[in-house]
């Protein structure tokens, strides 16, 4: 019979997620400890920790930004002081490290005022209910060390609190068959992270021991029982193996003939041998990381030089950004759009990348997606959308349209308008003939409304932006400046035309508004003038005659050309009610629903 013990490395085996019903909470792994042992990969198998630590600086970059961050000035300025840059970091590491993210989201009168990183590890999760929701997250700040007296502390999850009080948001994305915790997604070369921890561990042992070989200790002096045996080798193990395992045994024996002996197994080709695990080791974690090209993490793997491996870097870093960095990027931006959608801010957020500039090819986009790939801040000056409507639909009528009048509309004393007729006439007489101008885009034969054909004179009404002439606004010094350089725009199209994309940041409910009633919104100092336009096609008129024939709103009303529009249109979202505010909300339009 042998009397030979073998020991075996422990296998490495998937975390165990099982309820006991003695606790409200789910513990995750076998020892309720999983989320220590990944840590423990990170901080000792030397290439699992580069990947990781490599991926997760790529994912913060240079931190959190937004496109609209001009156009939102008082939004952006509470998302930087509700999320600090330093919390984002940390939860970023964990996410790509643990595969989950924890953040702490205080509360007050149902307002977010903070969100801090929590650690993950600290967090299990309590047993879902009938909605299969997780309702709360258990806290404990070491759950090696918890005795089964003291209960650990529950918080409520995101959206199951009161609204005053701390609440968790974990990030943790879906995956088959995982309810409560989700696996890593490097899962797969985990034990290879192990693996070279060993090898680490065994060459230390190695170099110390005089780079002997593998060693059998026999013993002698008899047989002692099963239970002594397994005290000597345990006794024995615990002296020789580990990375700081003793180089010399001491042995107490009765004679020289019962002494204890030590001999050597060598391995044959131990460099060799080294070298394949240590390589295999290396290869696996690439490839449980995703990683497109080792250079990403500052490994060179060749003899070529940096230069030489310029095309290669470029490519990889494209790819490996697009499939796996932007991908944990979208979780954390959904996670903090969900969060600050409870004080109402709506952000476009993104994280500034870290790549070269020069990896980056930009033609062919536009401003915002340019900025998004490059982190190249827009000017405060550019809205594309804006820029687009003013060119697109802002007409310069050609010299056969001749503004015959320009007047504000007092809708309350409508019905004087036809006693006022002489003196409209006296006022109206032919003051300009507009020069003749096209852009690109531009529809001055387009159909309105409010044009009409009466006794052979075509009528046209169209208006343009008036009010204070050094507005703040990027919508309002734009829409100024196209109106003094001559630009009409149609009733219609300023009615249509998307406040969000032209004006962002002035909607209630994210709801666009009308541009038409309400200009650049709340506490705005600017409306639309009307102006009457006739088609002197064919008619000579001297303009420097003072008899010559005039054409008032009030004669073109004579005619049946009556212009009718809500009362709003010429005030000043400064003078209406509430200074054109929404009831419910006082930063945005009255008319937003």
């Amino acid at each position: 019979m042998s009397n030979i013990s073998i020991v075996n490395l422990s296998a490495y085996t998937s975390p165990v997620i099982q309820e006991n019903k003695k606790n409200d909470f789910i513990e995750y792994g076998s020892d309720n400890n999983y989320f220590q042992y990944l840590i423990d990969r990170y901080l000792y198998s030397a290439t699992n920790g580069a990947i990781i630590t490599g991926v997760a600086n790529m994912i913060y970059g240079k931190g959190l930004d937004a496109l609209d961050s001009n156009r939102k000035p008082n939004e952006y300025a509470q998302m930087k002081s509700i999320i600090k840059d330093s919390d984002l970091k940390k939860i970023a590491l964990e996410r790509k490290l643990l595969g989950m993210a924890a953040m702490q989201v205080v509360m007050e009168k149902k307002q977010v005022k903070q969100v801090l990183h929590f650690p993950m590890q600290t967090l299990r999760a309590e047993k879902c209910n009938d909605k299969g929701q997780i309702e709360a997250w258990y806290y404990f700040p070491d759950w090696t060390k918890r005795k089964p007296s003291e209960k650990p502390k529950r918080i409520p999850a995101f959206g199951f609190g009161n609204g005053n009080e701390v609440e968790i948001y974990v990030i943790k994305p879906y995956v088959s068959g995982f309810d409560y915790y989700s696996p890593i997604d490097y899962s797969g070369a985990l034990p290879y992270a192990l693996l070279e921890e060993n090898i680490a561990d065994y060459q230390i042992n190695d170099c110390q021991n005089g780079f002997s070989g593998t060693k059998v200790i026999n013993f002698n002096a008899g047989i002692p029982t099963e239970e002594m045996r397994d005290k000597i080798k345990r006794d024995v193990l615990n002296k020789l193996t580990g990375a700081r395992g003793e180089k010399v045994i001491v042995a107490f024996n009765q004679n020289a003939e019962s002494k204890t002996t030590v001999e050597d197994l060598p391995l044959n080709d131990a460099p060799a041998h080294y070298e394949y695990l240590s390589k295999e080791c290396f290869e696996k974690l690439i490839v449980g990381h995703r990683v497109t090209s080792p250079m990403l993490l500052g490994i060179r793997t060749g003899d070529g030089g940096l230069g030489n491996n310029a095309d290669e870097i470029k490519t990889a870093t494209l790819l490996f950004d697009n499939i796996v960095i932007k991908p944990y990027q979208l979780e954390i931006i959904e996670a903090l759009d969900t969060i600050l959608a409870i004080n109402s801010i709506s952000l476009k957020l993104y994280f500034k990348t870290i790549q070269p500039l020069e990896f980056v090819d930009v033609s062919g986009m536009g401003a915002e997606t340019k900025e998004e790939e490059t982190g190249v801040k827009m000017s405060a000056e550019t809205n594309v959308e804006l820029d687009d409507f003013l060119s697109s639909k802002g007409e310069i009528l050609p010299d056969n349209w001749v503004c015959v009048d320009e007047t504000e509309v007092d809708y309350d004393s409508e019905e004087e308008l036809d006693l006022e007729i002489n003196n409209l006439n006296k006022k109206s007489t032919l003051s300009k003939i507009w020069d003749f101008a096209t852009s690109v885009g531009s529809k001055p034969n387009a159909k309105s409304s409010q044009d009409k054909e009466i006794d052979s004179f075509k009528f046209i009404t169209r208006y343009s932006y008036t009010g204070n002439q050094s507005p703040e606004r990027e919508f309002c010094q734009k829409m100024m400046s196209a109106s003094n350089n001559g630009r009409v725009y149609r009733k219609e199209d300023l009615e249509n035309v998307n406040s969000k994309l032209v004006n962002d940041g002035f909607e209630h409910n994210n709801t666009p508004y009308n541009i038409f009633l309400y200009k650049g919104g709340p506490r705005c100092h600017h409306k639309f003038l009307r102006k009457t336009f006739v088609n002197m096609e064919g008619v000579k008129i001297d303009v420097n005659n003072p008899n010559a024939k005039t054409i008032s709103v009030a004669t073109a009303e004579k005619y049946g050309y009556r212009v009718r529009n809500q009362k709003e249109v010429a005030m000043m979202p400064n003078d209406m009610p509430s200074k054109g505010f929404h009831p419910n909300n006082n930063n945005l339009p009255i008319d937003a629903q």
